[in-house]
């Protein structure tokens, strides 16, 4: 709480007053005549906020913010006060770092109501310096649970990559982590203290990505009714993730193109461009190779964006790190869910190493929540599993299985398998693979959710 205040004037009637105002509401109030002697005493107590003057001999209030300035000490919240005020005083002394400007002579309940909107400011910026080292923890490389060799290498890719602005393109399968892999390069590189702004390119219909991604100017359109910022500008100084790069529409495909190039967007409607420094790192599950050749996607933006190349592998092709992934996992959830799980028994972690995982680590973690809330034991076991990979086992190691010969078992995994095969082929679109496998939409849907596949 801003609770020690220093007031900087050089009339010693109000800073009189001030003192005893803000003493009998509980602050802390030292004074001085000058700037000089405030500057003094700022370097060496500190202060939550300065109410300081603009009209006073010698260092005048502007003068005065100059001087915080040069000596390091705009940390500092600074309100400032005048009789002759206008307002160009008061936007230039904003211009100077002032937080605020209040005119004399005022009632108390301003200066009260003031301090109160300072304090509010320094718990919102205070909270935000903690979300953000909080998320810099979240996202360093030793909360990236691996020790595959694959991913040790992706690992080695991200500390070399991270703080060039060059595009980065990642590929894999639905979950597979590729967003976390972006958050590690934008919070370990020398743009972690600006904004990561995220959009799924395939998630928002064709007519309103434009604006979404560019923004729009006031009267673009029916319902434009006012100005509005598009991702691209929100994203300045930081990056911009474009999930499901490979659904992006033919035409907005050449916008992206000219940002990248030109380093400037422009809004729906507007006649003028501007200036964006933005870091694009780009995501998908498709082969956008494979798009070029067959002319859905463009070939000069696809190289733009493979700059550095980084795919991530499925889950099955590193099954030595699922032991460390479920216990992250454990770890996460009992913090999560008040639970108290220590661990997995053998034949559980036997039967989670033997599924193969077309959901990849996002069903893994899924699983073992699922687990530990159907879990009346410190243990997660076998039986708090999903019948799907139980099942899994069982048809891939008949000789573990009480009925090695059930024609039900195998069928289930092989209509699993073909599912999933299906969904990986059209890129997740459940109606084209519907049309592969020969059944109905609503057929697929159902068995989608039967045997808990991730889509």
């Amino acid at each position: 709480m801003a609770r020690n205040i220093l007031i900087v004037d050089d009339e010693e009637s109000m800073r009189h007053m001030l003192s005893s105002l803000l003493r009998k509401h509980q602050y802390e109030a030292d004074s001085a005549a000058d700037g000089e002697s405030a500057l003094q005493l700022l370097a060496k107590n500190g202060y939550d906020v300065v109410l300081c003057d603009i009209r006073m001999p010698g260092m005048n209030g502007m003068q005065f913010l100059d001087e915080m300035a040069k000596r390091g000490l705009n940390s500092t919240t600074v309100i400032m006060m005048s009789a002759y005020g206008t307002l160009d005083d008061a936007v230039e002394a904003m211009k100077k770092g002032a937080y605020d400007y209040v005119s004399k002579p005022f009632k108390p309940d301003e200066i009260l109501l003031t301090l109160k909107k300072a304090e509010e400011r320094e718990k919102l910026r205070r909270e935000n310096f903690l979300l953000r080292q909080e998320v810099k923890r979240e996202y360093g490389f030793e909360n990236i649970v691996a020790k595959s060799d694959k991913m040790l290498r992706i690992f080695e890719t991200i500390r070399k990559v991270s703080d060039y602005k060059s595009t980065v393109l990642i590929t894999g399968e639905s979950g597979t982590g590729k967003e976390l892999i972006a958050k590690a390069i934008h919070y370990n590189s020398d743009r972690s203290n600006g904004p990561m702004v995220a959009i799924n390119c395939g998630a928002i219909p064709d007519n309103l990505l434009e604006s979404e991604l560019f923004g729009h100017v006031k009267g673009a359109f029916t319902d434009a009714t006012r100005t509005k910022k598009g991702l691209f500008e929100e994203a300045h100084e930081g990056t911009l993730f474009l999930d499901e790069i490979g659904e992006l529409p033919k035409f907005l495909q050449v916008k992206i193109l000219r940002a990248l190039q030109d380093s400037e967007i422009r809004k729906v409607g507007d006649t003028r461009a501007t200036k964006v420094d933005v870091r694009i790192i780009a995501a998908t599950v498709k082969d956008l190779a494979r798009e070029v050749e067959k002319g859905e996607f463009r070939e000069d933006l696809f190289y733009r964006l493979n700059v550095i190349p980084i795919h991530v592998p499925p889950l099955r092709e590193r099954k030595e790190d699922i032991p460390l992934l479920v216990q992250h996992f454990i770890q996460k959830y009992n913090r999560k869910l008040g639970t108290a799980v220590t661990g997995i028994v053998p034949e559980a972690l036997s039967a989670l190493m033997e599924y193969g995982w077309p959901g990849n680590v996002r069903e893994l973690e899924n699983t073992i929540e699922r687990a530990m809330v159907l879990s009346e034991t410190d243990h997660i076991r076998l039986e708090h599993l999903p019948e799907r990979i139980l099942d899994s086992g069982a048809a891939d190691n008949p000789g573990q299985s009480d009925n090695g010969l059930s024609i039900k078992k195998a069928t289930r995994k092989i209509e699993r398998d073909l599912i999933q095969r299906a969904l990986a082929q059209t890129g997740g679109n459940r109606t084209h693979a519907a049309r592969l496998l020969e059944i109905s939409h609503r057929t697929l849907l159902y068995k989608i959710e039967e045997y808990g596949i991730q889509a």
